[in-house]
C-alpha cells in the first residue's frame, strides 16, 4: 500500500487498501498507459515518427521504460517522468529555498536541485524600491537583505551553460518568508498552475507552493509597497527600525494553531502520495475541523485511513458529475 508506514489496526489497514484499490481502478479507467515501471512496454504508433526521450530506451523493436514514472507526450516527443526524483527547474517555476551562503553580488540557495540556485544582488527589488544600478553600498549591506539559514521565495529566470541556476526576485510578492513554516515534500505532487500564491482569508495564512516541493506556510502579510517610505531614512536608521517592529509584533497563538493544522494536513496528503493544492488541502482542513480532530491527532492512523476514503469518493462523484 505505497509503502506507507503507519501502525493500523487491522480494521484500519483493510479499509486503507480498498480506498487505494478504489484509487487506483479510476486512475486506470481514465489513462491506462500513464504510470509505468522498468522494463513496461510503452504503447506508440509505430507508423508515425515519433522521438525517444528521457527514461525510454529500444528494446527488440519496442519502446520500453527505464525508469518508474508517467509517460509524458509532447508532439512527437515521448519520455517517462520520474517521480520520486530531485527537482527539474522549469524557467517561470515558482520555488522556495534557503540561503546557504552570502557571495560577493550573489546569494545561493538551497531549491531541492542537483546544483544551488543563484538569486543575483541585481536580480532583486531592493528595500528602498527604488530601481536603480547597484553601488558598493548596496553589497556591502547584502546580509541585511537575506543572510544564512533565511528562507526565500523567487521565480526562476534562466539556466547558465554550466548548468546553474539563476532565480529572480523584482516583485513584492518574493522575497523573504517569515513566521510559518516551511515544509517538504516530494516535488512531483505540486503540479504547475497559474496561481502560487494564497491566501487563505477564513485562516488569515499565506500559502505558497513551491514547484521544487518546498510549501511555506505562514502568517498573512499585506504587501508593503516600498516607494511610500521616506527617502530621507537612511539605510541604519530603516535596519534599526525594521528591528524594533519584529520585536514588538508576535503570531497570535489561533494563526499559529492555525499553521500547524493546515501543515499537518500537508503531511497526511504527502504521505498518501496524493497531489497538493490549495482546494484539496482546504478540504482536508476543513475534515479534520468538522471531526473535532485535534492537530496532533492528525498524524494518526485514523485520520489518513479518512482522508483517503473521503479522496476515493471524490474522484467517483466527480467522475460520475462527468
Amino acid at each position: 500500500m505505497r509503502g506507507l508506514q503507519l501502525p493500523l489496526t487491522q480494521t484500519q489497514r483493510v479499509r486503507l487498501q480498498r480506498a487505494l484499490e478504489k484509487l487506483e481502478s479510476l486512475s486506470a479507467k481514465a489513462n491506462s498507459d500513464a504510470s509505468v515501471i522498468i522494463a513496461d512496454s510503452i504503447p506508440v504508433n509505430y507508423e508515425d515518427a515519433f522521438l525517444k526521450g528521457h527514461g525510454t530506451t529500444d528494446l527488440n523493436g519496442e519502446l520500453v521504460a527505464t525508469v518508474c514514472g508517467v509517460v509524458e507526450r509532447v508532439n512527437k516527443l515521448v519520455y517517462v517522468r520520474s517521480l520520486r526524483a530531485k527537482y527539474k527547474p522549469e524557467v517561470g517555476d515558482i520555488v522556495i529555498g534557503r540561503v546557504v551562503e552570502v557571495a560577493p553580488k550573489r546569494w545561493r540557495l538551497e531549491i531541492n536541485f542537483s546544483q544551488d540556485a543563484i538569486l543575483m544582488l541585481s536580480s532583486m527589488n531592493m528595500p528602498d524600491g527604488i530601481q536603480r544600478r547597484r553601488t558598493a553600498l548596496d553589497e556591502l549591506n547584502m546580509r541585511t537583505v537575506f543572510e544564512e539559514n533565511d528562507v526565500v521565495c523567487a521565480e526562476v529566470r534562466n539556466f547558465q551553460n554550466d548548468g546553474s541556476l539563476q532565480l529572480q526576485a523584482r516583485s513584492q510578492k518574493y522575497g523573504k518568508l517569515e513566521k510559518g513554516q516551511l515544509l517538504t515534500i516530494d516535488p512531483y505532487l505540486v503540479k504547475r498552475s497559474k496561481q502560487h500564491f494564497h491566501h487563505l482569508e477564513k485562516y488569515g495564512i499565506d500559502l505558497i507552493l513551491g514547484r521544487n516541493g518546498f510549501i511555506w506556510i505562514g502568517e498573512h502579510v499585506e504587501a508593503r509597497d516600498s516607494m511610500i517610505k521616506d527617502q530621507v531614512i537612511n539605510s541604519e536608521q530603516a535596519t534599526s527600525l525594521q528591528g524594533q517592529e519584529q520585536e514588538q509584533s508576535y503570531t497570535p497563538l489561533e494563526t499559529r494553531q492555525n499553521i500547524c493544522r493546515i501543515a499537518n494536513a500537508i503531511r497526511v496528503l504527502s504521505t498518501l502520495g496524493f497531489r497538493v493544492d490549495a482546494e484539496v488541502i482546504m478540504e482536508t482542513v476543513s475534515l479534520s475541523i468538522s471531526l473535532n480532530i485535534d492537530i496532533h491527532e492528525m498524524l494518526g492512523s485514523e485520520f489518513h485511513v479518512l482522508v483517503a476514503e473521503r479522496e476515493a469518493e471524490r474522484r467517483s462523484l466527480s467522475k460520475r458529475k462527468r
